[in-house]
């Protein structure tokens, strides 16, 4: 268990600090609205991990592991999505997730209820609840259910934890690098590289799902 423990956390945090839309949203926000506005959103973000965890307990995941074909597909659909994301990190005329868009000033209970959307809508997120934990869960430790809940609860402590700092630091970090167009360059190219290696990785295993027991 705790082979699957650090397996995942490392893994939590490499598509934690993967441009995505949690990220790119979390720093837009912050930076047009201030910190609080980005640690409001991020609470909604939370709250949207929580519901996929939830979801994953009580048993979606069983859904992949008696139609494998729906989880294959899935996976593919998954290392797609992540290639996608690669190349739009890597091609000519890319962004960074630290060039932000431009938002619209909003309420505290928009800012919450954005934050959640966008985590639920975001595909890297069901990725990893529905085809990446599911792989740290080894059956022949013990109960299936709480090997989730305690993979779940770990890749939710180091998401809210990387997502807060960089909430707080967006409108530094983007000051520094918006003078060093180098560096942003670099950044995306870290960035597409790690997307691709989880692409290719994704696409390639062979695991099958498991379904709570």
């Amino acid at each position: 268990m705790t082979v699957g423990l650090i397996g995942i956390a490392l893994v939590s945090l490499g598509m934690v600090l993967t441009p995505g839309p949690n990220m790119v949203y979390l720093i837009s926000r912050s930076i047009t609205q201030g910190r609080r506005a980005g640690l409001i959103s991020l609470a909604g973000v939370v709250l949207g991990f929580t519901v996929y965890l939830t979801a994953t307990c009580l048993g979606l995941t069983a859904v992949f592991a008696y139609v494998p074909a729906a989880y294959t597909a899935l996976k593919l659909a998954g290392a797609a999505y992540l290639l996608w994301l690669a190349w739009n990190a890597v091609r000519p005329g890319g962004t960074s997730a630290f060039q932000p868009r431009d938002l619209p000033v909003e309420r505290p209970a928009r800012l919450f209820g954005m934050g959640l959307l966008t985590c639920l809508l975001n595909p890297k997120i069901a990725i990893l609840y529905l085809s990446l934990l599911p792989q740290f869960i080894d059956p022949s430790t013990g109960h299936v259910l709480l090997q989730s809940l305690a993979l779940g609860s770990v890749q939710i402590v180091v998401a809210t934890t990387v997502n807060g700092l960089i909430a707080i630091s967006a409108g530094a970090l983007a000051a520094f690098l918006a003078g060093r167009p180098a560096w942003l360059r670099v950044q995306r190219y870290i960035m597409g590289s790690l997307l691709g290696g989880f692409a290719v990785l994704m696409a390639t295993d062979r695991s099958k799902a498991l379904a709570p027991a």
